[in-house]
């Protein structure tokens, strides 16, 4: 059984880029990956719902150059091109649903998000590109893990149901510590009271819902609108322009309903009451986009746990160590909620990312 330096679970923004920054230390590592794909909750999809080059994001889609250095200047090191939010014209304002929805003049957002051209899956492409076969594994969920004397054993389940073991010096787990507490075996057992924080910790989108209409026109800046509203009638509190840089259409919104009615409702009556609110507030030709997307976050349990049903608020900034006791010298936590800056956010993963390799460069490979 070959032995790996470092093992990274979860190929999404922060593990992608701890490899990268392993990778630039020319040290030897292996990211696994639960998903048949790239980016965890980062996914840009096409029209017909399935990852795309040039698609709409279903997951995080801003980031904040002025506010979130640590993000804008990894896309700028990646040379990936960028573009503001489109935010000019009017705004659309729906307070209660016996009057009608009310048009102000728009001021332009300040400060300004961004939005990468051809998607945020544009990102972990670029961040993805240069791994090797061997590097990446797909289809790989880890499902446990025992301290050895010299190292750590993680069993790991494949796709067609066969487990297999790995052993390394050092794990970086990118991925949300209450996913992390929920899915994987730990032996000996996490303190618990490191077990309850990881608990506790909500998991950035994993209780939300996005939907996308996509039309042939954007018939809202004709308008004269920016294609943001916001809403006390739903289902859909917040409304923006979603339209990607190479000029496709689109509108997308946060569904505020909560996981278990929209469970209960399901795909075809929730994606009737968005279109029914798009009506309302931006005219009859809301009603016949080309297509629907919609995702929902809570039913992915490669991203929500039963907790993460109720959205409970963004996760504070914690500054105080993730790992305690026996695990603390081999296991390292790298999700965006694990940040001590912008955590939940992508500008998160970065940092989380770039703290968790600094901790396993000085703990286990005596290097930094």
């Amino acid at each position: 059984m070959s032995r790996n330096t470092v093992v990274i679970i979860g190929a999404g923004l922060a593990g992608l880029h701890a490899a990268r920054l392993l990778r630039a230390r020319r040290v030897e590592f292996v990211l696994v990956e639960a998903r048949d794909r790239v980016g965890g909750r980062i996914l840009s999809a096409g029209s017909d719902g399935l990852p795309s080059d040039d698609g709409f994001d279903l997951g995080p889609s801003w980031y904040w150059p002025r506010m979130q250095p640590a993000i804008a200047d990894l896309i700028a090191e990646l040379g990936l091109p960028a573009f503001a939010q489109h935010s000019d014209g009017d705004v659309i304002f729906e307070r209660m649903s016996r009057e009608g929805p009310q048009r102000y003049h728009g001021d332009g957002e300040e400060p300004r998000s961004f939005r990468l051209a051809g998607g945020m899956g544009t990102l972990v492409r670029a961040l993805a590109n240069d791994l090797s076969p061997e590097q990446l594994r797909l289809g790989a969920q880890v499902t446990a893990m025992t301290l050895l004397d010299g190292g750590v054993e993680l069993t790991i389940l494949q796709v067609d149901g066969i487990a297999e073991t790995l052993i390394c010096d050092r794990v970086i787990a990118a991925l949300p510590p209450r996913l992390l507490e929920a899915t994987v075996t730990f032996t000996p057992s996490q303190d618990a009271s490191t077990a309850r924080r990881w608990r506790a910790a909500p998991t950035w989108m994993a209780p939300h819902a996005k939907f996308v209409a996509c039309y042939d026109r954007p018939f809202w800046r004709e308008a004269g609108l920016s294609g943001t509203a916001q809403s006390m009638v739903g289902p859909m509190p917040e409304i923006h322009d979603a339209t990607t840089a190479s000029g496709q259409p689109a509108l997308f919104g946060f569904v505020g309903i909560g996981a278990d009615q929209r469970a209960t409702l399901g795909d075809a009556a929730l994606t009737r009451a968005c279109l029914d609110q798009l009506v309302r507030l931006f005219g009859t030709e809301a009603r016949h986009p080309r297509a629907n997307l919609l995702k929902d976050w809570a039913a992915d349990p490669l991203t929500a746990t039963v907790a993460d049903r109720f959205a409970t608020g963004h996760v504070a900034p914690d500054a105080a160590p993730w790992v305690s006791g026996a695990w603390q010298a081999r296991l390292a936590l790298a999700g965006s909620e694990t940040s001590p800056l912008e955590p939940g956010y992508l500008a998160g993963a970065v940092v989380a990312a770039e703290i968790a390799v600094d901790q396993t460069l000085r703990t286990v490979v005596g290097r930094g």
